[in-house]
C-alpha cells in the first residue's frame, strides 16, 4: 500500500447485495453518507449512532479510532489485528501508519456479519488442507512474538474475526472429519464454523470448557450454535456454527459495543441497560428475557469476561433484530476478579438477589423460574466435564468457585 485509502464503498449483502453508503477520511476525521436508493429500504444498520437519514456526517467518538461502531465491528481486534500487523511488517508498511480504512481494505468481502468493503487488497489464495495441529503450533510462536512464516494463512483463515484468542474461520464437514478454508462456496456436506486456538494465557484444556459451558448453557435453556470438540494429536478443539451465516447467505451482526459506543476494554456497562436496549432494539419481550436468562448464566457459571463485544444482536433483511446466540462463554475471573458487565451497579459480588430484583424492574415475571432453569443447567458443570475427561483438578478448582454462586 503506497498511500492511504481516502474513500470506500460499502456494501450490505443478504439476500441480495445493496450499495450502503461511503466513507471517506480527511484530517483525520471519518465521513459517511448513505447511498440515495439505500436511504428507501428503511434498513437501520445501527439505528442509534448513525441512523438512517441523508446528508454528510462526521464521526466524532472516539472508542474505535473515529470510525463508527457498525463498521468497527467489521475490524480485527486482538489475534486478528496482531496478525495484520504482522503481514503489514513483513510487506514493509508501519502498521502505525494505517488508518481504519486502510484496514478495512484488507478485510474486504470476508468481514464478520453482511457488509463489504471495496476496494480491498488481494491476497493469495488458500491451500485447501487445514490441520489443526500445524496451525495451533505456529499460532502460538505468534503469540510467543516470534516471526512466523504462516502468518500469512493465518491472517486469510481468521483475521477478521475479533477477540484475544487464535481462530480459524472454516468449512466443517456434517461427519465433521474434514476441514477446509473458508473463503470459498459452501462445499455440499459441509458448514461455516469457527474453531478456537488456546491464547498464551489459557490452559490447554480451554477448548474442553468452553465445550462443556455450550452445553450447560444448552442445558440452561439459552440459544446456543451448533458446536464440536474437534481432537488433535494432543489437544482439542472448540467449534461453533458460524450464526452469520445461513448457507451462503450473510447476517448482519452488530455488537453491543458497536451498536452503542461502548469501549469493550473498560466495565462500563450493566445488564440493567442491556435489558432495555435488548426491549428497545428488538421490540420483543422474548428477546429480553433471552438475555435477562444471558445474565443469570454468566453470573451462575462465573463468566466474568462478559464486555459489550460478548454481546450481539443481529438483523435480518427486513430490518428485525434478534439477540444473537450465545458466544464466547467460559469460566474466566473477568478485569480485577468482577464482572465487565454489573448486576445494579454490583460488579464484584452480584448474587440471586440481584437478578431477581432486575428481573422485576423489568417486568420479567418468569424470572425466578429462568433464573432455576439457569441453576440446574450450570450445575451439570461436574457431570458434562468428567464426559469430556478434563483435569479433575480443574474441575474441581471451577465447581468450587460455580458452588458458592449456586444458590
Amino acid at each position: 500500500m503506497k498511500k492511504n485509502t481516502q474513500t470506500l464503498t460499502i456494501h450490505l449483502t443478504q439476500q441480495k447485495t445493496q450499495k450502503v453508503g461511503t466513507l471517506a477520511i480527511k484530517d483525520k476525521k471519518i465521513y459517511f453518507e448513505y447511498d440515495k436508493e439505500f436511504l428507501k429500504t428503511g434498513l437501520e444498520l445501527s439505528p442509534y449512532k448513525l441512523p438512517l437519514k441523508a446528508g454528510l456526517k462526521r464521526c466524532d467518538d472516539s472508542p474505535f479510532e473515529g470510525l463508527w461502531g457498525v463498521f468497527s465491528d467489521s475490524l480485527p481486534d486482538g489475534w486478528g489485528r496482531l496478525l495484520m500487523d504482522r503481514h503489514l511488517v513483513g510487506m514493509d508498511v508501519n502498521p502505525n501508519a494505517l488508518t481504519p480504512l486502510d484496514r478495512l481494505t484488507y478485510v474486504g468481502s470476508h468481514a464478520m456479519g453482511a457488509l463489504s468493503y471495496e476496494p480491498h487488497q488481494d491476497m493469495e489464495h488458500l491451500p485447501d488442507e487445514i490441520v489443526l495441529d500445524t496451525l495451533a503450533e505456529h499460532a502460538d510462536i505468534i503469540l510467543e512474538g516470534r516471526s512466523d512464516e504462516m502468518v500469512d494463512e493465518l491472517l486469510l483463515l481468521g483475521g477478521s474475526s475479533a477477540g484475544a484468542r487464535p481462530k480459524v474461520l472454516v468449512q466443517l464437514s456434517d461427519d465433521k472429519k474434514q476441514i477446509i478454508h473458508g473463503r470459498q462456496k459452501l462445499r455440499e456436506g459441509f458448514s461455516h464454523y469457527m474453531v478456537k486456538f488456546a491464547s498464551s494465557t489459557d490452559s490447554r484444556e480451554i477448548g474442553a470448557i468452553e465445550y462443556a459451558y455450550a452445553r450447560m448453557a444448552k442445558e440452561a435453556g439459552l440459544k446456543v450454535p451448533k458446536t464440536a470438540l474437534l481432537q488433535g494429536k494432543n489437544r482439542s478443539y472448540f467449534a461453533c456454527e458460524r450464526f452469520d451465516r445461513v448457507g451462503d447467505n450473510r447476517v448482519h451482526m452488530h455488537s453491543v459495543a458497536g451498536l452503542t459506543h461502548s469501549d469493550f476494554r473498560y466495565p462500563t456497562l450493566d445488564y440493567d441497560d442491556l435489558l432495555s436496549l435488548t426491549l428497545h432494539l428488538t421490540k420483543n419481550v422474548q428477546e429480553q428475557k433471552k438475555m435477562y436468562r444471558l445474565a443469570c448464566f454468566n453470573l451462575l457459571s462465573h463468566n466474568r469476561d462478559d464486555h459489550a463485544k460478548n454481546f450481539s444482536f443481529l438483523m435480518d433483511e427486513k430490518g428485525r433484530w434478534r439477540l444473537s446466540p450465545l458466544y464466547d462463554a467460559t469460566f474466566s475471573y473477568g478485569p480485577g476478579g468482577e464482572h465487565s458487565t454489573m448486576y445494579l451497579g454490583n460488579g464484584k459480588n452480584p448474587a440471586k438477589k440481584d437478578l431477581l430484583e432486575m428481573g422485576k424492574k423489568h417486568g420479567i415475571k418468569e424470572a425466578p423460574q429462568i433464573y432455576e432453569e439457569v441453576r440446574y443447567g450450570v450445575s451439570r458443570w461436574q457431570e458434562i466435564a468428567k464426559e469430556l475427561d478434563i483435569l479433575k483438578k480443574t474441575i474441581e478448582t471451577i465447581e468450587k468457585n460455580l458452588k458458592t454462586l449456586r444458590v
